[in-house]
């Protein structure tokens, strides 16, 4: 008797996922818990397991396609009963012959229905060029299957110039299509404000260089973004506001501070959250960060650990950025963005006039460009900077 491989609920706002990508090919054996595919959501990427052993006898969501909870993508049973079902049945595949991975995958993105494409491939198969041709056709007279594709037609994609004929139409991926949902309603929802303040790492660089060895003989790497982690933490001591969410008739303070840290991929961002991180010390959080960091790059990572943050951490930095405005992930009420540490020349003085000095001098500092994006609805302006200068005091006065 063959068992159903079902697309599970990850998560408890998770109602459904694509299935991005298929590790066991159709015929193969595979091993009970042996990972079977890939699934993306709108919160994470991980991978399914086998939930039985036997013989992988039939993919019927391919690659590409999103679908809801609970549907069946395949089957896992014995070699004979293979042989049956595929005696037994027709599926579309072989109505439509061969069909690729990324011809099937490229499908599903754009919401196309193979059945109705007529191939020019050898033997009638239906190639790449087949679907984007269909799907740029299709736009705007008759709207593509799927409630996320609303892609148009090449010639409309710059207004005014008309395509060439090296254009292409890059479909989005679905994580890509999760962020831009996100972004585009953290956007609506929330009036975004932005400020800014530079603070010297000299002593948060000195710390980080002379623990650096410390750390690694407990087989942690040290990185900078422990110390923002910890700064962020003195900052909502401050002002508990900033770790908040809004709703019209109240404001839900956080007690527990959950930070957000997000993690750059070939294809996105991903944001694995550091629980409690107002309770933890310096290692503790340089381990979190660690773990996080790379089970987010390898696919690891469950959804539980990207739900549930209060605040949210971007340094945007690692990629040579000085300075930006990133975009609050809702419905969180800040987030803080740290640029990268670059070494100025700044002046050091003792005066509190802000005219010369004698005791002026010209130094050396590592700097450091903070941008504090707030829900105006929450914060003001006031206690927003109140928020950042005790970030930026804390960098600058760091004993640890």
């Amino acid at each position: 008797m063959s068992t159903e491989i079902l697309m599970p609920q990850l998560g408890e706002s998770v109602v459904e996922g694509t299935v991005s990508r298929w590790l066991i090919a159709e015929g193969q054996p595979v091993q009970h818990d042996q990972p079977l595919l890939q699934i993306t959501t709108d919160k994470v990427d991980t991978e399914l397991p086998a939930p039985a052993s036997g013989i992988l006898l039939k993919i019927l969501v391919p690659e590409g396609q999103t679908v809801a909870k609970g549907t069946v993508l395949g089957a896992i049973g014995e070699v004979d009963e293979g042989r049956r079902t595929k005696d037994e049945e027709t599926p579309s595949s072989s109505k439509l012959g061969f069909i690729s991975p990324v011809v099937g995958r490229l499908a599903g993105e754009l919401g196309v229905d193979l059945s109705q494409i007529s191939g020019t491939g050898a033997g009638g198969r239906v190639t790449k060029k087949d679907v984007l041709a269909y799907a740029a056709a299709a736009v705007p007279h008759e709207p593509l299957a799927g409630p996320d594709a609303h892609l148009p037609a090449a010639e409309s994609l710059v207004p005014g110039h008309p395509a060439a004929t090296d254009d292409e139409i890059l479909p989005l991926s679905p994580m890509r299509q999760a962020i831009a949902r996100h972004m585009v309603l953290s956007k609506q929802t929330a009036p975004h404000a932005t400020t800014v303040m530079e603070a010297d790492m000299a002593r948060v660089v000195r710390s980080c260089e002379r623990l650096r060895g410390e750390f690694e003989r407990q087989g942690v790497r040290l990185t900078f973004t422990p110390f923002f982690l910890q700064a962020i933490a003195a900052g909502i001591r401050a002002v508990p506001a900033a770790n908040s969410s809004f709703s019209e008739d109240a404001l839900l303070i956080h007690r527990r501070l959950h930070i957000g840290v997000a993690v750059a991929l070939p294809d996105g961002l991903i944001v694995p959250v550091i629980r409690d991180a107002g309770e933890k010390s310096l290692l503790e959080l340089a381990a979190a960060v660690n773990d996080l960091a790379e089970r987010a790059r390898t696919k690891r990572l469950t959804p539980e650990e990207v739900q549930g943050g209060t605040f949210t951490l971007t340094n945007h930095g690692t990629g040579g950025s000085l300075l930006a405005m990133p975009i609050i992930v809702q419905p969180q009420a800040s987030i803080l963005g740290v640029g990268a540490i670059h070494k100025r020349a700044v002046v050091v003085t003792r005066s509190h006039s802000l005219l010369p000095d004698p005791d002026d001098a010209i130094a050396i500092r590592p700097m450091i460009y903070l941008s504090f994006t707030f829900d105006h609805r929450v914060l003001d302006g006031a206690g927003a900077d109140h928020f950042l200068m005790t970030v930026k005091e804390f960098l600058e006065s760091y004993a640890g």
